[in-house]
């Protein structure tokens, strides 16, 4: 039986698919590798780039005018600056690869030969002269995780590959296909040999293309969702089917993690005889979210860097960004964090990846906490607000200042302690959604725990600005009207300098909105 699949390249006797060719332009790419040209595929991690590749050789080893040969070359990253050991283990993994894959029997030994006879630090070019010397057909190379070398052996790499390319198709590959997270214009290479970084563009110069492997269409994901009702008989409900391209946008391993957890984990989904339905979609999700499955723990590690920070902050704050470096914004895209919207504009790329990252912000902070008697619920374990706020503010009064230490984004560290807090308060029995965007001055919130929805809104009060409790309450009656509710929460954290202790200034009061809405308006 086939099933979904999150780790590795598809295999299509295994794993429900899509035929990896037509997810990118094979007319173009056929005719780029007859022009001789050398190119780029780049796509986030985890978007089936490998799968398109291994299809893309069998494809041509098929057709037969091409020797076409697939080869990762990550092993090489061990050696990150030492560019003799780092070089010989590109060219052995390129051969034993070849010889695994494409049949090319003498290719490690010719390995052997060259680097016995040749420079490390120039045995590429050599090998790869040897190889299509003696190669009937022309050969089409395709490197995979090229951007996992680091600094001098990057470099080595990518200038033997120009030295070369001269000589083909007789004495050099025909084309040469380099993969990987992120574009090579976006290369900043720091290596020992050089006094300032190189981009990849000045080191090979030689690029014709950048292809871009996209996500997932809403029709895809459909199709993708199908083959499992077309081999076990169950459905999925078009609301289920919609439920899964509203969370992922569409991302490939999302698309498959949902689906997988529904149909094989979850004991509901695992009977063929029931439809999958929103419910268990959103189930699985949480499972992902909560459990910080590798994918999403990879990106969540992404927080830590610098370049991240200076994007991910100011989105989660609300605030303009500043104009800093292009490359950062741009990372951000190749890794798949973000993407842009219709009108250019930087946004998270899914709703599943908006609630990874301020929960990953705020893992700091929630390990921190003290020992928190549930006083907010009722006797049937219900919810009850009135409470809820009460014990926010007592925990707020005595807890809120040592806290905010613990936040790794100072900017948010209000936010972050707050939903903290809020985790502890949901604790397996709700969710709590956020909405977040640049510019928009706030941060939406909705806890929702068994019968209760409440909307709270994040707003920031700093040095220069005006009080923003009118502003609060006119962006609060619109969240709520969407969530359909006529009450909420307005929570002003305050900033500015020179202001009394969190203890004595926390304090709430009920206004009424200006659309008449009860709300709860926190000073903390």
């Amino acid at each position: 039986m086939r099933f979904f699949n999150t780790e590795g390249p598809v295999r299509p006797e295994d794993h429900y698919s899509l035929p990896p060719l037509r997810r990118w332009n094979l007319e173009e790419v056929l005719g780029l590798i007859d022009q001789k040209k050398y190119f780029l595929l780049h796509a986030p991690r985890q978007t089936g780039k490998t799968s398109c590749l291994l299809a893309l050789m069998d494809y041509l080893n098929r057709e037969g005018r091409y020797r076409a040969v697939y080869a990762n070359i990550e092993g090489a990253q061990a050696y990150r600056e030492q560019v003799d050991q780092g070089m010989a283990t590109v060219v052995t993994d390129i051969a034993a690869w070849a010889q695994e894959w494409s049949g090319e029997d003498k290719a490690p030994e010719l390995a052997r030969q060259v680097l016995a006879t040749t420079p490390p630090g120039s045995a590429l070019g050599g090998f790869l002269s040897q190889w299509c010397a003696s190669t009937p057909q022309p050969l089409v190379l395709m490197l995979d995780e090229v951007d996992a070398l680091i600094g001098d052996t990057l470099i080595s790499l990518l200038r033997q590959l120009r030295a070369g390319y001269l000589k083909r198709p007789r004495r050099f590959p025909q084309t040469v296909i380099l993969c990987g997270v992120r574009d090579l214009r976006d290369y900043r290479i720091h290596a020992r040999s050089e006094p300032s970084p190189i981009t990849g563009g000045s080191a090979f110069n030689i690029k014709a293309e950048s292809l871009r492997l996209g996500d997932f269409t809403a029709d895809e994901v459909a199709t993708l969702l199908r083959e499992h009702t077309a081999e076990t008989g169950q459905v999925f409900t078009a609301e289920a089917l919609a439920r899964v391209w509203d969370l992922t946008q569409g991302q490939p391993w999302l698309v498959n993690a949902l689906a997988y957890h529904v149909c094989f984990r979850q004991p509901e989904g695992r009977d063929r005889s029931r439809p999958v339905t929103v419910d268990l979609i959103d189930q699985a999700k949480e499972y992902l979210i909560i459990n910080r499955v590798t994918h999403l723990d990879q990106l969540a590690d992404k927080l830590r860097e610098e370049r991240v920070r200076r994007v991910i902050e100011p989105m989660l704050a609300g605030t303009l960004m500043d104009a800093g470096p292009e490359d950062d914004r741009q990372y951000l895209v190749d890794l798949g964090l973000l993407r842009r919207d219709g009108a250019g504009g930087l946004v998270v790329a899914n709703p599943i990846y908006r609630e990874v990252l301020p929960r990953a912000l705020a893992s700091g902070p929630q390990d921190t906490l003290p020992q928190i008697t549930p006083t907010w619920l009722n006797a049937d374990g219900g919810l009850h607000p009135e409470r809820l706020l009460d014990a926010f503010l007592a925990f707020w009064r005595q807890h809120g200042q040592p806290l905010l230490g613990s936040a790794p984004y100072h900017e948010i560290a209000p936010h972050l302690v707050l939903m903290a807090f809020l985790h502890r308060v949901v604790n397996g029995e709700g969710t709590l959604e956020r909405e977040y965007a640049i510019g928009s001055g706030r941060m939406d919130l909705c806890l929702r725990y068994r019968a209760v929805t409440l909307g709270m809104e994040l707003k920031v009060w700093r040095d220069g600005d005006r009080d923003p409790l009118q502003a609060g309450l006119a962006q609060l009656d619109s969240y709520l009207a969407g969530l359909g509710l006529d009450t909420g929460w307005l929570i002003i954290f305050d900033r500015r300098t020179g202001q009394p202790p969190i203890a004595e200034r926390t304090m709430s009061a009920e206004q009424t909105s200006p659309q008449g809405r009860r709300i709860q308006v926190v000073r903390a």
